[in-house]
């Protein structure tokens, strides 16, 4: 029976000490599978974080896009008085994103016509479009530096983008100033100064509004 009762106390050791160990194994187990979800909700809120990002990111660019193509869209059917239609096509590529720029118009037909602006009716088009792209960029506030604006318009259209950016700077909270030989320009903005070479010495004189 000592014999017995020795190997019962035995057991009895081995198995608490197992059990110790069972419970030891369980507890790490529960620390570790905790640790582990803690670093899956972790990954999970930064996927989501980015990919919320990549969503805001995609929202401002769309959102810039549209109303740079808005305003330039106005702006050319503004000064020449036809359908003329801006649109910007993004495509993603190795080196980031690239923007090709287009001009649309059914110029008197039924099918509307895509056209590099280059091809859509001279420099003229190109020339306004890089205006409303900076009067754009400006996003209404800020001084407005021009040379020569619109030098490729001819003589028809001059007039209409003087009265562009008239209307232009009464709407936004920003200034122009501009060098121009063109009388439509000149006569257009608040004030004006004429420079003249008389002897080899440059003359500055105000012009009187018109």
């Amino acid at each position: 029976m000592d014999d017995l009762g020795r190997s019962i106390s035995a057991l009895e050791g081995i198995y608490n000490r197992r059990r110790g160990q069972k419970d030891q194994l369980e507890d790490t187990l529960k620390k570790d599978t905790d640790s582990l979800n803690d670093i899956v909700k972790t990954k999970e809120l930064q996927e989501n974080v980015k990919q919320l990002l990549e969503m805001a990111a995609e929202y401002a660019r769309e959102q810039a896009k549209g109303d740079m193509e808005y305003i330039v869209t106005q702006a050319l059917q503004y000064v020449f008085e036809n359908d003329l239609k801006f649109i910007i096509e993004l495509e993603d590529n190795a080196s980031g994103p690239q923007a090709e720029f287009y001009v649309e118009s059914k110029y008197g037909g039924q099918e509307s016509v895509k056209t590099r602006p280059q091809d859509a009716r001279g420099g003229g088009v190109v020339d306004v479009i890089s205006l409303a792209l900076r009067i754009a960029m400006m996003q209404g506030h800020g001084v407005l530096i021009l040379d020569e604006p619109a030098k490729q318009v001819s003589e028809e259209f001059a007039p209409n983008v003087a009265n562009f950016l008239s209307y232009l700077t009464g709407q936004g909270d920003f200034q122009v100033i501009m060098v121009s030989h063109n009388q439509h320009l000149a006569q257009a903005a608040g004030k004006s100064y004429m420079v003249s070479i008389n002897s080899g010495i440059s003359r500055v004189s105000e012009v009187p509004s018109a």
